[in-house]
């Protein structure tokens, strides 16, 4: 009698891919979202998934159910391979920059306050110290920025820093930026009537959807301030403007007052008079970005910052000296 043990030939071995699609569609709970943020197609998702699924020999998600949930053996594996490919892809990142010149890419974000002045000669600076790396540049609001990073879009970002913590991505604080008061220069009224509301200036606000205007609202609720409202604007440019015409005035900061050079001339800058606060700007990163390209780009945002901005307001403003200033 010839006995033949089972054999596992058959079975297909999985990939790393696979386990990246995996871990995503885990998050995501959809073939089809899978699918966009991996550029794939379904078909090619599903198959990944289903090869993972029959080379364990397990099934990883109830696929009755919609939107796709984790089976118990599932939630287990997902639990033992986020970790692995933690690892996996800080030691690759680790592997393309260990010698700078030769990293292969980087995907970076920055809100626009940095997007005319420090953006350009930063990215020169780089594309010199890493012939070899394919470079990619978005401007966006912090928010959305952080959501990319959270999503594996980008790699590292410069964003404000949100009231709660960033707990799944990693952050080196880098400016503190004040937030201050913007008149017309032409204007006598006084910051402290404005505020008390002994004047008839309106107050020219941020949209009421972005971290700025959050952070500002919330400040003035604090200290009992009711400003009159009478415009809501996203850009500062355009708010600069505004004032500049002398159609009110506004609360903003020294970074994005140092942008509106069109308008200076036109604009007086004066400290917050009631209780001090401000913004904190941070590069952001995913917890597995190299950290000698972090290093690279953190030591030359500081150069660029303290040269093209800080060390030019100080000098016009020496009250901001002690408030406008890197991070440590």
């Amino acid at each position: 009698m010839e006995c033949t043990l089972p054999s596992h030939s058959n079975r297909k071995d999985f990939s790393l891919k696979s386990l990246e699609l995996f871990q995503i569609c885990a998050e995501k709970g959809s073939l089809q979202a899978t699918a966009d943020e991996a550029g794939l197609s379904i078909s090619t998702v599903s198959h990944h998934l289903r090869v993972l699924e029959e080379s364990l020999g397990v099934d990883l998600f109830n696929h009755a159910r919609r939107p796709l949930v984790l089976t118990p053996k599932g939630r287990v594996f997902l639990r033992n391979i986020d970790s692995a490919l933690h690892s996996i892809r800080k030691a690759k990142a680790e592997a393309s920059a260990g010698n700078i010149a030769e990293a292969s890419y980087l995907r970076i974000g920055t809100i626009e306050d940095f997007d005319s002045d420090i953006i350009p000669d930063l990215a020169v600076f780089l594309s010199s110290r890493m012939p070899k790396c394919d470079f990619t540049y978005i401007t966006d609001t912090s928010q959305n920025i952080i959501e990319l990073l959270r999503d594996r879009q980008i790699d590292l970002g410069v964003t404000s820093s949100p009231p709660e913590r960033l707990r799944d991505l990693h952050d080196r604080p880098l400016l503190h930026d004040p937030f201050v008061a913007v008149l017309p220069r032409t204007s006598e009224e006084k910051t402290d009537d404005i505020l008390n509301g002994n004047s008839s200036i309106p107050f020219l606000r941020f949209s009421s959807n972005l971290m700025i205007a959050r952070q500002i609202e919330g400040q003035l609720r604090r200290v009992g301030i009711s400003a009159q409202n009478r415009f809501e604007c996203s850009s500062n440019q355009t708010l600069m403007a505004m004032v500049a015409a002398g159609a009110g005035w506004t609360i903003t900061t020294p970074l994005l007052f140092s942008r509106a050079k069109r308008f200076q001339s036109q604009l007086s800058m004066q400290p917050f008079p009631a209780k001090e606060f401000g913004r904190t700007l941070a590069i952001a990163t995913t917890p597995d970005c190299s950290r000698s390209v972090l290093d690279i780009f953190d030591d030359k945002m500081r150069s660029l910052v303290a040269g093209q901005i800080i060390n030019p307001l100080c000098a016009q403003a020496p009250w901001l000296a002690s408030r406008f200033r890197l991070l440590q």
